[in-house]
């Protein structure tokens, strides 16, 4: 998989995306991470990537041609989606990651300032992304929520593949709780059951639990 971050910011990735499994994820090449600076695509002396919105208003804007340019300096690869990162887009979600985690290229566009034009979203992007119901000051934490997110799911990158299955969010349910040693910590015990060396009843237990920890907690997604 290939993904390309068109920000202002690159050096905002480079910790990142070489810490933990996703750094090793790149590292093993099952994705590669390309940086491209929309700045270095500016005509003008001062190489500016804002400017005044049209109608008057707060702030800046991000202007289109740096974007556009950054773009389509970029390889195309056959299955690729154009990203952009902002809070009127759909919401991340598992089966998002899911399904992009097929694709063989994801373009992923980082707002800065009041946001970007908006004949790059309508001309340029085929979909708009949100990390949630809020604003935040650039578009590179959620690409970077999305990164991890979506090379997680990359065959190769998680050691056992087959614990991805046992996550919140994959059968629709949040995640049992999980305990290991010492099976007692400041009198605080272990359930018994998950001593209990039946898988049955382990098995029953943790559904028993998934589903009153989603009650409880997100009873939205019952």
């Amino acid at each position: 998989m290939r993904i390309d971050i068109v920000t202002l910011f690159p050096e905002f990735f480079t910790s990142p995306l070489q810490t933990s499994l996703l750094g090793k994820a790149i590292a093993n090449q099952i994705a590669e991470v390309h940086l491209t600076n929309p700045r270095d695509f500016t005509t003008d002396k001062h190489h500016r990537v804002d400017d005044e919105p049209y109608g008057g208003g707060v702030g800046m804007l991000m202007k289109p041609d740096p974007i556009f340019a950054a773009v389509e300096s970029l390889p195309i690869l056959p299955k690729r989606e154009i990203i952009y990162m902002t809070p009127q887009g759909e919401p991340m979600k598992q089966n998002l990651f899911k399904e992009l985690a097929d694709y063989e290229q994801l373009v992923l566009i980082c707002g800065s300032y009041e946001g970007i034009d908006e004949r790059v979203c309508e001309h340029l992007v085929t979909r708009e992304v949100s990390l949630g119901d809020f604003v935040l000051t650039c578009g590179e934490i959620p690409a970077l929520a999305l990164i991890n997110g979506v090379v997680r799911l990359r065959p190769g990158t998680v050691g056992k593949e087959e614990s991805l299955k046992f996550e919140s969010f994959e059968d629709g349910l949040l995640d049992y709780p999980q305990y290991t040693r010492p099976p007692i910590f400041r009198g605080w015990e272990v359930p018994e059951v998950l001593r209990s060396g039946n898988h049955k009843l382990i098995a029953e237990w943790r559904k028993e639990q998934q589903i009153l920890r989603t009650k409880q907690r997100r009873p939205d997604m019952l």
